[in-house]
């Protein structure tokens, strides 16, 4: 990820690196366009890799059964001979028409990108980490309060409070326990938790050793002292419990969302792009979208059918690029201009 604040000059910016966003960047390449990925995920492989990196697919072309996971790096595979750059962790927020004709893409960390292209890539949206809706709680974001463990996190003495009860807030608990923090809870609405048996049985050790403990309630409030959150305040089955919190994770999993794409000037039906099937152009000159961020009649999302759209909207990039030129249909078995491209 780059952290270059000047405008990065670009033939086509791909938005969303989901599995259509990554065989677009393939396709792409083979039409001699390189490309830019920005993902606001911290990884890359889209829904696949938030939800089911390690669930069976059964409907990939030649591949009878894959996960989530191995999808992804498969596409990896394939697009690197095009070298792509990728930019995660930021999410586009600003997409502005230039006197050019390029657009200007802005994303959260304050990098731009001046793009010929662009492709919206994104899926059902943004996956972003679910929050809790407090008030007040914004005020420790990033300070006190986290949606994924911090990568240093600095626990020794304090009281640590992870809201969740999935593989990664188990496994978050389980690791805090190395840097002695002065209390952990994890908090969850019930009783029955949704991780993993070996991370419960981990869990359970830890409570049965007096390491941790699980509350069940939901965090209703948070008290501060000279602006620094020290106390959080739960509904429980017994009534108000109060715990002292010195952080709080919150680790709720990630919800899609659409966001800033609404935002953009851009003909929607259905809270979906329009886009015009021969090329899945958009109504804006230069802007594509692919997956299941569009709509037109007889759509379906699924992968292959994002697969498809990602063909289409690469041959239309370079008709859109070369006006006035014939954009020849070649092969990769037969093709030298192909081949030289991909390296092989």
């Amino acid at each position: 990820m780059t952290h270059d604040m000047r405008p990065i000059d670009t033939d086509a910016l791909v938005i969303g690196a989901g599995p259509v966003g990554l065989f677009l960047v393939f396709e792409l390449g083979l039409q001699g366009i390189h490309a830019q990925v920005v993902d606001v995920l911290p990884m890359v492989g889209g829904q696949c890799m938030a939800l089911y990196a390690d669930k069976p697919i059964y409907d990939i072309p030649g591949l009878p059964r894959c996960t989530g996971q191995e999808l992804t790096e498969r596409l990896q595979a394939q697009v690197a001979p095009f070298a792509p750059v990728f930019h995660l962790k930021q999410q586009i927020t600003q997409l502005q028409v230039q006197a050019d004709g390029r657009w200007l893409a802005s994303s959260t960390t304050g990098q731009a990108w001046l793009c010929k292209t662009v492709f919206i890539a994104a899926g059902v949206g943004a996956f972003v980490p679910r929050q809790l809706n407090l008030p007040g709680l914004s005020a420790f974001e990033g300070q006190q309060v986290f949606h994924a463990a911090p990568d240093q996190a600095s626990l020794k003495g304090q009281h640590l409070v992870v809201v969740g009860s999935d593989d990664q807030a188990l496994q978050a608990v389980i690791d805090s326990l190395t840097h002695h923090p002065a209390s952990v809870t994890l908090v969850h609405r019930r009783a029955t938790l949704d991780a993993s048996e070996a991370l419960q049985t981990v869990f359970q050790q830890a409570c049965a050793n007096g390491q941790a403990r699980l509350q069940v309630g939901q965090v209703q409030a948070v008290q501060a002292d000279h602006a620094r959150m020290t106390d959080v305040q739960l509904a429980t089955p017994d009534g108000d419990v109060r715990l002292p919190c010195d952080q709080l994770w919150v680790l709720l999993g990630l919800s899609p969302q659409l966001g800033p794409v609404t935002a953009w000037g851009l003909a929607m039906a259905k809270k979906q792009l329009s886009v015009n099937t021969e090329t899945f152009a958009t109504d804006a000159p230069g802007i594509f979208a692919v997956g299941d961020v569009n709509t037109y009649p007889g759509k379906r999302k699924l992968i292959v059918s994002g697969f498809h759209e990602a063909t289409l909207a690469a041959f239309g990039a370079a008709a859109y690029l070369n006006p006035g030129q014939k954009i020849p249909l070649e092969y990769t078995t037969a093709s030298p201009r192909l081949h030289k491209r991909l390296g092989v």
